[in-house]
């Protein structure tokens, strides 16, 4: 790689090969989004592929989906999101473009469906506290179940 627009650390091969390594699911920032629900004892389900984009955190008795979302890849507007890979920069732009189009879709979907959508940026999760508030805002917006408990077993020991 000569020339001004060898930017890339890395050959065309290792490129490739650490691009397919980008996982999907269970990533960093989706973990530690789970465990600040999980300490302020929401209850959620993973990946609902019955619902439109299959949301990364869904609380179905609150009618609440959670995107988490990578600043690269979905486009946001901090500076990590704003960065455009140099090499093949048609390709990137086409890329975030197409993701910001589905997670419009995804949104609307949603939305018509009477879900709450969230979406919470890789950038937010810097700012634990802020973030841990603004989920606790959320759990206490949304409502909450309906209260059903499983029947409980009787005391035999008495």
């Amino acid at each position: 790689m000569t020339g001004p627009a060898a930017t890339d650390v890395y050959g065309p091969e290792k490129r490739s090969a650490v691009m397919r390594r980008v996982k999907g699911r269970d990533t960093t920032p989706e973990l530690k989004v789970r465990r600040l629900l999980t300490a302020l004892g929401a209850r959620y389900r993973l990946h609902r592929k019955d619902l439109p984009g299959c949301p990364d955190i869904v609380m179905p008795g609150r009618r609440v989906a959670i995107l988490v979302h990578g600043c690269f890849w979905h486009g946001h507007d901090c500076a990590r999101g704003a960065r455009v890979p140099q090499q093949n920069r048609d390709y990137w732009l086409g890329k975030v473009g197409r993701n910001r189009a589905r997670d419009a879709k995804t949104r609307e979907a949603l939305v018509a469906m009477d879900w709450r959508v969230e979406t919470i940026w890789e950038c937010e999760l810097r700012d634990a506290a802020a973030l841990e508030t603004r989920l606790a805002t959320l759990l206490a917006q949304a409502p909450k179940p309906d209260g059903r408990r499983r029947p409980s077993v009787p005391d035999v020991s008495a």
